[in-house]
């Protein structure tokens, strides 16, 4: 049975608008909650899907930016939808935390894709490194001396597809690396390596 069989239309309508504004508020909940920086498992659900097509659906998307830690394409967002942003007062009150949190959330992705070895700190990366440390979003050691961070541990999340993808090239690659030094084992100590 479909769901217009078992309530007359105005009810599907209201269900269909109860269902956006319940996704409206968990995403809003979210963005502003002062420990949450993950967005995976909000974003799969299917509720989130009732903002498409919609007016909000730029919330949506602003979900995403966050869950990939896409500081330019959130950028983007906010520019784009400028009039419609600045309609919401829990986000304009809150325009510095959610800044925060996505500097945060694209230093968790950087982290994540080991793009650098050592990040060096610069201009409000060491606060984002000592904040992301303090609420255990990952582990590691600042060396103040060397200007660098190492580290250890990475708060675990859902991922999304471009990330599992680039998870899977960097065992490609680390799974390439062991193959060629079992190789080069194998010739310089042939006697050392049974077949």
């Amino acid at each position: 049975m479909q769901m217009g069989e078992l309530l007359p239309k105005n009810k599907v309508q209201e269900s269909c608008f109860c269902t956006k504004d319940l996704a409206f508020d968990l995403s809003l909940s979210a963005f502003l909650g002062d420990y949450i920086y993950n967005f995976g498992e909000l974003i799969a659900h299917p509720i989130i899907k009732s903002l498409l097509g919609t007016k909000v659906e730029w919330l949506y998307y602003i979900l995403q930016s966050f869950n990939s830690g896409n500081l330019v394409r959130y950028e983007e967002l906010c520019r784009m939808h400028n009039a419609t942003l600045s309609a919401q007062p829990a986000l304009v009150e809150n325009e510095k935390k959610l800044l925060e949190k996505i500097n945060i959330l694209c230093l968790m992705e950087i982290i994540f894709r080991c793009v650098l070895e050592q990040i060096v700190s610069i201009e409000n990366v060491e606060y984002l490194l000592m904040k992301s440390l303090s609420v255990s979003l990952i582990e590691g050691i600042i060396d103040q001396v060397e200007g660098t961070i190492h580290v250890s541990w990475v708060q675990l999340r859902v991922l999304g597809i471009p990330q599992i993808k680039s998870l899977r090239d960097r065992f490609d690659n680390w799974m390439g690396k062991v193959h060629k030094a079992w190789l080069s084992i194998e010739v310089e100590t042939p006697d050392l390596v049974a077949s």
